[in-house]
């Protein structure tokens, strides 16, 4: 075997396990090579690497790989180490140059780059944390999709990625001019199935991506158990209904030790490889079920048990009691692991003799006896539950615990009436158990209904919470409910065509005079607040330009309750609400300069990871303070008015930037109206009947998902600063768009929302400006201010012609102060060129002529000829 086929199959993590060693969360271990008692050896996964820092080790100044750690460990030469580590690897591999790979080979192959890949990847880690598994422990990898870019040169890895169904043909070719391929199970973590002599046969996929989307994959033509085959001399096999809760179980020590663990594909999914593979256990006594604890698993256990004990009647055949809407995986983030030993050890048998038939355990359990499964919320502030022996009294519940579930518990007998009362928490389990103990000692009661009763209560006492936090969520403001008549008249009018021009018009009605482009972009990002995707804005301008009036205006078309107006914000004001105070709103900043920087991070985080999650001290009940998590949640749209948009990059990146216009002409726009409106020519009852309208027509709106067919057919120009994120905006506002049309457009079978090419066209229409803006290194008012200095210099004939600072304030009317602040930038950028002495005043003249307008007219005829080939 060559050193290169070694070092793909053997993990550094393989080579520290096979001699106990674990890194801590660091990835630092004592390094086995000298004395050491404080961890100085670190553990590189990306180049899978280990090194001493320590002066005292031998390896010192040596990056050890795989090979190199084992001839050190074991005092060998390298021929040797070599041969050590071809027996540490699962399987006989046989060099490619001499054969080609088996389906096996390239699955072990893929599967080793997949766990490797864990290592680096934060979100593949997050998740598998947040389902309590280990990924040091179990073997789970994760594929980001990006295995064969980096060696698109191989053809020999893409076909047998092709060969084994881990790539699929894209039917597209990229610029470059090669073939695009698919990955499958792109963003998921991975499990191995393995076959009889323990090698991999088959990949199972399980999505990462959130709650809306819980999708799980198979290669095609699945083969393969997971974790593997039982071993022969199993006893009792444990059946799960998931890969998930499997692995769930093979992290506790008690279950692991006395039971054999094998995973079912589903209710449905107890394969003929499965029976295969019971059926080959002789020494096998009980098979145990630790399905979910709903319908469908229970439904299930019943009817494949008697399959099962088919051909052995002596087998004994046993079910453990999963908590209502619970399975294993859950049972394992909510509680301690005791829990899950617990209810094995507490298992109840399904067939109890040869004597008692499989039809008369089916009727019996067809119709189980009903289990109390109901909370009485009639009065908050007391709680109550019926149980199966005792009635369950809850005093003062604080629905907004995220990390705890403790109660204060009134246990009152049934028929005495006499009770037990006690605070613990339900999330500890130990709390759990010592509390049904002593109300069953007090009270007379049996103390396993007690405890079932405890842990039913739990997870009812979830869903109250939830929903109660989702109602505070929804009730967050006054809710209005349109009336049947003005909802009417608000449907007709979204179904009329050219809506989005019919909208502008209304928002001129509403006080908003010129801007016609930036007034309907600001709106359509401010409606985006209750929406999937939702969209963000920086309205960007000199002082006393009317940002913030443009500001007020739009947001004032948006109905009030879901409006939050912010003059200034403190530094941890954001991660101290209340979890669900900001889900869909539209947050407004009338200044975002004055926020300070802790401030403006939690605004880029909602608006880009839609939550805040902030380590804190937390006072308990007890007084005692302790570490705990505040999280406060999104998704929000935002719009803010800032004097300095270049300075917020990050700000930048995430918004539209929409520059006011402050030309002359718009200033007499402006003057205009207000004097019309002095004059009382303007009707504000119709401008504020106008706005209630639009509130109610946004009220009326509903968060469909929206499919484009159109989303690879328009570029935007590459030289766009932060292209990527652009793009996104792009696509998100298209969206948007068609959501405002939603009574106009079509749906597929799925209940999207299809987009239009009229959509398209709208959106290239309205975000021109902001694009431009992005492709323009001078923000919105400083290129107007240079676009006005070209023109002036321009008409004096002489491209050369030099000026002071006092004439350009004159010629372009802007203050001292502006004036200041744009010529110093332009100096800067060197756009324009200084020279003379401070003392009898400055002299320029225009360095770079640049042309804006070829630069406009070329992105337009660009983004037209593209909508062109769509019609």
């Amino acid at each position: 075997m060559e050193i290169a086929d070694i070092k793909a199959h053997l993990p550094i993590s393989q080579v520290l396990q096979h001699y106990n060693l674990k890194p801590d969360k660091h990835n630092r271990t004592c390094c086995p090579f000298h004395e050491d008692k404080t961890p100085s050896m670190q553990v590189y996964y990306k180049t899978q690497t280990a090194y001493c820092f320590s002066s005292n080790c031998k390896t010192h100044g040596k990056s050890l790989d795989v090979i190199d750690f084992i001839m050190y460990k074991e005092n060998l030469d390298k021929h040797n180490a070599i041969l050590k580590a071809e027996q540490m690897i699962t399987g006989s591999i046989v060099p490619q140059a001499t054969r080609e790979l088996s389906k096996t080979d390239i699955l072990a192959k893929m599967f080793t780059y997949f766990r490797n890949a864990v290592h680096n990847s934060n979100p593949a880690k997050e998740y598998i944390e947040s389902r309590k598994l280990d990924y040091e422990k179990l073997e789970i990898g994760y594929n980001s999709g990006q295995f064969h870019h980096g060696q698109r040169k191989d053809e020999t890895l893409i076909k047998q990625c092709l060969q084994v169904g881990i790539l699929q043909d894209g039917g597209l070719v990229s610029k470059t001019g090669e073939k695009a391929y698919r990955p499958f199970g792109k963003w998921c973590i991975v499990f191995p199935l393995k076959n009889k002599v323990n090698q991999v046969s088959g990949l199972y996929f399980r999505s990462t991506l959130n709650d809306a989307d819980k999708r799980h994959y198979y290669l095609e033509n699945r083969q393969g158990l997971y974790p593997c085959y039982p071993k022969p001399e199993t006893e009792k096999l444990i059946l799960t209904e998931a890969i998930i809760d499997a692995a769930s179980l093979l992290l506790v020590p008690e279950i692991v030790s006395k039971y054999s663990v094998l995973a079912c594909y589903g209710t449905n999914g107890l394969t003929d490889e499965h029976k295969g593979a019971i059926t080959g256990l002789k020494k096998l006594k009980e098979i145990i079920f630790f399905f979910d604890g709903d319908k469908a698993g229970k439904e299930a256990i019943y009817r494949l048990a008697p399959q099962l004990r088919m051909n052995n009647e002596k087998l004994k055949i046993s079910n453990v009691e999963t908590p209502e809407n619970e399975d294993v995986n859950s049972l394992l983030q909510g509680h301690k692991p005791e829990i899950l030993t617990h209810l094995i050890e507490t298992r109840s048998d399904i067939f109890l003799s040869n004597e008692k038939k499989i039809t008369e355990i089916q009727e019996a359990t067809t119709e189980p006896k009903p289990k109390p499964n109901h909370l009485d919320a009639t009065n908050p502030l007391s709680l109550k539950y019926q149980g199966a022996e005792a009635e369950h009294r809850i005093k003062g519940f604080n629905p907004r615990q995220s990390d705890s579930l403790r109660i204060s518990l009134q246990i009152i007998c049934n028929e005495t009436r006499h009770d037990h009362r006690a605070k613990l928490d339900l999330y500890e389990y130990k709390q759990v158990k010592q509390t049904a103990h002593e109300a069953a000692e007090r009270l007379g009661l049996r103390n396993d209904l007690l405890e079932g009763d405890l842990c039913l209560l739990t997870t009812l006492l979830e869903d109250y919470r939830d929903l109660q936090n989702q109602k505070s969520a929804r009730d967050n403001g006054s809710k209005i409910i349109v009336n049947e008549a003005t909802g009417a008249r608000c449907i007709e009018f979204l179904s009329l065509p050219g809506l989005i021009g019919r909208i502008n018009d209304l928002i001129g009605i509403c006080g908003v005079a010129g801007e016609e482009k930036s007034r309907i972009l600001l709106f359509i990002i401010a409606s985006s607040f209750k929406m999937p995707d939702t969209l963000h804005a920086l309205i960007q301008g000199s002082s006393g330009s009317g940002k913030t009036r443009l500001l007020k205006t739009i947001s004032q078309l948006m109905p009030p309750e879901d409006v939050k107006s912010y003059t200034r914000v403190t530094d941890n004001s954001f991660y101290n609400q209340d979890e669900y105070f900001f889900v869909h709103k539209l947050l407004c900043f009338e200044d975002i300069d004055g926020l300070k920087e802790d401030a403006q991070m939690a605004v880029r985080e909602l608006q880009s990871n839609e939550i805040l999650r902030t380590s804190t001290s937390i006072k308990d009940d007890t007084g005692y303070i302790r570490g705990g998590e505040r999280t406060v949640r999104g998704p929000i749209a935002s719009l803010a008015c800032t004097t300095h948009g270049e300075t917020y990059e990050d700000n930048v990146s995430r918004c539209f930037i929409i520059a006011v216009d402050e030309s002359r002409e718009q200033t007499l726009r402006i003057i205009k109206f207000q004097n019309e409106r002095s004059a009382g020519i303007i009707d504000i009852k119709k401008e504020q009947e106008t706005r209630e309208f639009l509130q109610n027509c946004i009220r009326l709106l509903k968060p469909y998902e929206v499919l484009n067919p159109y989303a690879n057919k328009i570029h935007l120009p590459e030289e766009a600063h932060k292209l990527r994120r652009l793009n996104e905006l792009y696509q998100s506002f298209v969206k948007q768009i068609t959501l405002l049309n939603q009574y106009q457009r079509k749906k597929d079978k799925q209940g999207r929302l299809i987009t239009e090419i009229e959509d398209l066209q709208i959106a290239c229409d309205i975000l021109f400006e902001s694009i431009v803006l992005k492709v323009d290194e001078l923000d919105g008012s400083l290129r107007q201010f240079y676009e006005k200095l070209k023109e002036y210099i321009a008409s004096k004939g002489n491209r050369d012609y030099e000026f002071n600072r006092f004439e350009i304030r004159t010629a372009t009317g802007v203050s001292k102060t502006q004036q200041h602040y744009y010529i110093s930038r332009l100096v800067e950028m060197e756009y324009i060129k200084q020279f003379g002495f401070a003392n009898r005043g400055f002299k320029y003249k225009i360095a770079w002529w640049d042309n804006m307008a070829a630069l406009r007219t070329r992105i337009k005829d660009s983004l037209e000829n593209q909508l062109q080939q769509l019609k």
